[in-house]
């Protein structure tokens, strides 16, 4: 990998030779992150039973990405480590280091660009198509994205393709997910709007996605098809900022079941002075009743959902349990509060419940209370630390097992060190 860099370096240095007595229309720039994060786990993700001891870790990104820019090209390479303290032996032959981020972007003229190659999608706040950067590891797609915008519009299609690998000859065009991308095939066409006289913006947003639902054993390809549109609507001045979307889902899963699902949210969040502000939300992602009902479960696909359906991760995040799909209700209030130009925290509460009744037992799942502290060292480091807790019911026992009568909490500490090392321009 070392040697991939400098030989991208030395590839550059025919053309800065040659623009040096030039106009510097060329720019190069190189930064690095390392983020370790420590996590005590008392029930995140999943409930624990009475008498389950918590667990701890410290997992670790180190990242190195290096952009190249020009007025009608532009590349990215970013390469990173990610895991936990302690999995690798001190001597260790083969090493994890991956590319999460390979593309390359080509200007047109007049707004029009095409960038192909290994990328993240980030649309909108993130509820369908996000890049999940809290993870370790985040998320990539690879795919060709073709776009176009001026001052008030912008509109992108993105098309992909996968497979395994490319030493088929025959046999059709079966495709393994569960060792790759979680789908086959994906067109999706995004256009936003921006007013120019009110702080008004509008997407929309159509998503068709290829599941294989074949069988692996015979390699027989079976392609579903399943379809997501819908609206993201934004409103912000010096005080409100509010947002609203709306989705439907409609097509086969991956269980070849056909889908009839719908998912909406509204947030309003408004900001006192420098120092105080307040939000509220409702997200409701429609469940399946599994006897015939109107809707089913929706499936909110790549969104960065840690950032929406509470801290602890419970959903969606990871699965419901049991072969329940019961969809969500969450109703959310919080505060932020700014202490000084360098330390700013925030208090969030959840109120949960299913979307649909799980046999006779109530909707409401229980409630959640997220706590989190950033303090910026310096300009390039940051310092963050959370503690959530979750009270659960008989409900969440049956969707996400556990105990609901144990105490669930989980706490976390992370330093984010992400400076520009170099930045040249000629």
């Amino acid at each position: 990998m070392k040697t991939f860099y400098w030989s991208f370096l030395l590839m550059l240095l025919p053309s800065m030779a040659y623009t040096q007595n030039t106009e510097k229309e060329n720019e190069f720039t190189m930064s690095m992150q390392i983020r370790p994060r420590a996590e005590y786990r008392n029930g995140a993700l999943t409930p624990r039973d009475e008498g389950v001891a918590p667990t701890s870790f410290i997992n670790n990104r180190a990242r190195l990405s290096m952009d190249y820019k020009r007025s009608d090209l532009e590349l990215k390479m970013s390469a990173q480590h990610v895991g936990v303290w302690g999995q690798d032996p001190q001597i260790e032959k083969n090493g994890r280091f991956m590319l999460n981020e390979a593309w390359a972007k080509m200007n047109f003229g007049e707004g029009f660009f095409a960038q192909l190659g290994r990328q993240s999608l980030i649309y909108d706040d993130e509820r369908i198509l996000g890049g999940l950067d809290w993870n370790v590891a985040g998320r990539y797609h690879d795919a060709l994205k073709l776009g176009y915008a001026n001052k008030n519009n912008e509109v992108h299609l993105i098309l992909a393709f996968n497979q395994n690998n490319d030493n088929r000859t025959s046999g059709g065009t079966y495709y393994d997910s569960s060792t790759g991308q979680p789908y086959k095939n994906m067109q999706t066409v995004w256009y936003h709007y921006k007013a120019d006289n009110v702080p008004f913006g509008a997407s929309l947003l159509f998503m068709n996605l290829g599941l294989e639902t074949g069988d692996k054993a015979t390699d027989d390809s079976r392609t579903r098809y399943l379809q997501t549109m819908g609206t993201y609507l934004t409103y912000k001045n010096s005080n409100w900022n509010l947002d609203g979307a709306f989705y439907y889902q409609m097509g086969k899963n991956k269980t070849a079941d056909k889908v009839s699902a719908l998912m909406g949210s509204i947030q309003a969040a408004y900001t006192f002075d420098h120092t105080w502000g307040a939000v509220a939300s409702f997200d409701y992602l429609s469940g399946d009743k599994g006897n015939g009902g109107k809707y089913k479960a929706f499936d909110p696909l790549y969104g960065t959902h840690h950032k929406f359906y509470g801290a602890m991760d419970y959903f969606y995040a990871s699965t419901f349990a049991n072969g329940y799909a019961p969809g969500l209700m969450d109703a959310r209030i919080g505060g932020r509060f700014r202490a000084s130009d360098k330390v700013d925290m925030e208090l969030n509460y959840h109120y949960f419940s299913t979307a649909v009744k799980v046999q006779d037992l109530k909707k409401y799942l229980g409630s959640e209370v997220d706590y989190q502290i950033n303090w910026s060292i310096m300009k390039d480091v940051k310092l963050s630390a959370g503690y959530s807790f979750m009270r659960g019911t008989k409900t969440m026992d049956a969707v996400k097992t556990g105990n609901h009568k144990s105490w669930q909490d989980w706490g976390w500490l992370s330093l984010n060190i992400n400076p520009k090392i170099l930045f040249v321009k000629w």
